[in-house]
């Protein structure tokens, strides 16, 4: 990926998205574009115009953490973003020449952890998006139209990403998609700063971008979001409406793998609707059918 391009483009897409006010600095009248100007946020971050400038245009690489450290308080940055714009900085990029990546393995104990997890539905994802393992209730909340076998085989991995964008029935379980469709582009985004390096990732944003306009409209936001945790909202196919709240587990080594896991309130519907996945998917789908008649 362009790195130095990519961080231009998140430089003035946060510049647009601040008024003076939010920085402490008169405004005097309407402004031509809506945003801060170059100058002055090359002025609050103590640097001149013209190299900031030149950052806008992706015209500088390798930019110091004290730079960083600048942009990010003159841009009035979260931690997130200011960890997503030092990964495209470039400063800790490798130099060594970019070759084709290879696919990722979970490892032995995560998998067997994963499994372990029977009444928790859990999927491991690898730093682009694809399922790497997942235990049977995770495979039947998320994509049981799919084979339980396909992350085994790296050309047939599920892509949670991928999915969300182009797959019709990952599309229908999620009520609330654009809600979803953002964090995922989002997170994407801080996985290919992380992993500029990746042909895989590059690739997969690629094809979205051109496959999909909603894709490409949201990417071109350059939203930043570290999603660990938070709500969902599923419909699916054979259970019906789950209220359930998520969790993501990082791995701790460079890895990117994440642990994915969906939980609800004891005492609830959906928390007697997980527990029916762990049956086989006849029995699931009678007593959603069930379900649907008493309702």
């Amino acid at each position: 990926m362009n790195q130095p391009a990519a961080m231009g483009d998140f430089l003035r897409k946060r510049r647009a998205a601040l008024t003076p006010a939010d920085v402490g600095l008169m405004d005097y009248g309407t402004r031509r574009v809506p945003g801060l100007r170059r100058e002055e946020v090359a002025m609050l971050a103590g640097m001149s115009v013209t190299y900031y400038a030149r950052l806008e245009q992706g015209q500088h690489v390798n930019a110091s953490d004290a730079v960083i450290d600048s942009l990010a308080q003159a841009l009035a940055l979260t931690e997130v973003e200011r960890k997503h714009l030092a990964d495209l900085s470039g400063a800790k990029r490798r130099t060594t020449k970019t070759t084709r990546s290879r696919p990722d393995q979970v490892r032995s104990g995560t998998k067997r952890l994963v499994e372990s997890m029977g009444s928790v539905p859990t999927v491991v994802l690898g730093k682009r998006t694809e399922v790497l393992a997942w235990n049977r209730a995770g495979h039947r909340l998320v994509a049981s139209h799919l084979d339980f076998d396909a992350p085994d085989t790296p050309s047939e991995r599920p892509n949670m990403t991928r999915m969300l964008f182009l797959d019709e029935a990952t599309r229908n379980l999620y009520p609330q998609w654009r809600t979803e469709a953002g964090r995922a582009v989002a997170s994407l985004r801080l996985l290919s700063g992380r992993f500029a390096d990746d042909t895989e990732l590059a690739a997969l944003v690629g094809e979205l971008t051109l496959k999909s306009p909603e894709f490409a409209n949201m990417w071109a936001e350059h939203p930043v979001e570290n999603c660990m945790s938070g709500h969902k909202t599923l419909k699916h196919p054979q259970l019906g409406t789950l209220e359930l709240g998520f969790e993501v587990l990082t791995m701790p080594d460079d890895s990117g793998h994440r642990v994915l896991t969906y939980t609800a309130e004891p005492g609830t519907e959906t928390a007697s609707a997980l527990t029916r996945l762990q049956r086989a998917p006849l029995a699931i789908a009678r007593e959603g059918a069930s379900l649907d008649q008493a309702v």
